[in-house]
């Protein structure tokens, strides 16, 4: 897993903190399950709201975001944020996320609501989202790390 880098650099996947071990093999590997209903705490420490689902890229086998639901009472009336997973940091000891953005900078995105779930095959979109987090899109940063990685990078024979 890549590291946390606080000016917005590629990074794989959701970071880990903490000491604690989470819910069976984790924290490396948990079910996505497991996770639902985690608290999310702003970079400034505020309680943002929590994770209501995790949303994978079915096609590339990756996770495209996670979905913070902020406010609302049982579900209703929430407005909801698509997360880039690598804004995230697992904090294992507090068993919450920490999200790599200000809460007033989350309370600013203007998020969506349970009937208008955006469409992460726009690619407009889809940058736009990664761009106010400050995160590169899992897609273009999956093609640097492999290019950039003679390990991985297939051989030219």
């Amino acid at each position: 897993m890549g590291s946390i880098n606080p000016q917005g650099g590629t990074r794989r996947g959701a970071g880990i903190v903490g000491g604690g071990t989470g819910e069976g093999p984790g924290p490396d590997i948990m079910a996505a399950a497991t996770l639902d209903g985690d608290k999310v705490m702003s970079s400034d420490g505020e309680h943002v709201g929590k994770i209501s689902d995790i949303m994978l890229d079915v096609r590339n086998g990756r996770i495209a975001y996670a979905v913070l639901s902020e406010g609302g009472f049982l579900g209703m009336g929430s407005n909801l944020h698509a997360i880039p997973w690598s804004a995230l940091t697992l904090d294992t000891d507090e068993k919450c996320f920490v999200v790599d953005i200000t809460a007033q900078r989350l309370k600013d995105d203007p998020g969506f609501d349970k009937d208008h779930w955006p469409m992460m095959a726009d690619a407009k979109w889809g940058e736009s989202t990664y761009n106010y987090y400050n995160r590169q899109p899992y897609w273009s940063a999956t093609h640097e790390v492999v290019e950039s990685d003679p390990s991985i990078r297939p051989s030219e024979h």
